[in-house]
């Protein structure tokens, strides 16, 4: 049976965990769980990489976990922790040789336009090296990768409309605050549901622990990785007090499901 794989390269929030000028007890922790870069995965399936979103540590995640090549690029929304590495993908631009395809809704690519407008435009020759360079498509339904299909699951993020995505019976969402009930029945069936849990205070933007593991159980996945963690969780603290099939995600860790 052909499988699906997903790499979790960062599974911060977006200040990242340690975060910047914090002493608490999870930013200074020696657990390397605790170590949380901006959220962001490689899908993988029959020799095919597909990087889902672009962090600001996007360099250091592939130097890390050995990413040397993407064959295509999905956007979830257009925040500065989802986006700001997008420059990096000159590198792999210069691996494989040429453009790589990149899919995302309109609002995203139109902020991914105003600051990083000249990668999607084919670079002269002489600077190709030093360019990237993408080709957009529009996301206004499922579509395929390598023959195998992306279906987009709509999540909301506080009042921002944004994309999750189902490749197999695996599900990516990060950013989200609510799952409108039209799209309950795209994530039925899953193996694997990676889903928001930012910390166990309620957010205007992000579920806490609890409201990810409400949304956890209705879907029922075998098995639920947390990302987007922030600081006040501990990794082994708080995957001690989860529910069976439920636990926090970490920085290089390798998911796996049924194509």
């Amino acid at each position: 049976m052909s499988k699906v794989e997903l790499l979790f390269l960062g599974s911060g929030t977006s200040a990242g965990v340690p975060m910047i000028g914090c002493k608490c007890d999870v930013c200074t922790s020696v657990d390397p769980h605790d170590k949380r870069m901006r959220p962001s995965v490689v899908i993988s399936y029959n020799g095919t990489r597909v990087l889902v979103d672009t962090t600001p540590e996007l360099r250091l995640q592939a130097i890390a976990y050995d990413v040397h090549r993407i064959d295509a690029v999905v956007m979830t929304h257009a925040h500065a922790d989802h986006i700001m590495g997008f420059d990096d993908l000159r590198r792999f631009n210069y691996v494989a040789g040429g453009p790589m395809n990149l899919w995302a809704d309109d609002k995203t690519a139109e902020a991914l336009k105003r600051s990083f407008g000249y990668a999607f435009e084919e670079p002269p020759a002489d600077l190709k090296v030093f360019r990237p360079y993408v080709i957009y498509h529009r996301i206004d339904g499922p579509f395929d990768i390598a023959g195998v299909r992306w279906t987009p699951i709509p999540l909301m993020h506080g009042s921002m409309p944004i994309f999750g995505y189902r490749v197999g019976n695996l599900a990516y969402c990060t950013d989200v605050s609510l799952i409108p009930e039209t799209t309950f029945p795209l994530l039925e069936g899953l193996d694997v549901l990676v889903l928001d849990a930012l910390q166990y205070k309620k957010h205007i933007t992000h579920f806490s622990v609890e409201q990810a593991i409400e949304a956890a159980q209705r879907i029922g996945a075998k098995q639920t990785l947390f990302t987007h963690i922030g600081h006040s969780l501990s990794h082994e603290a708080t995957n001690r007090s989860l529910p069976v099939g439920i636990r926090l995600a970490y920085d290089g860790e390798v998911a796996a499901a049924s194509l």
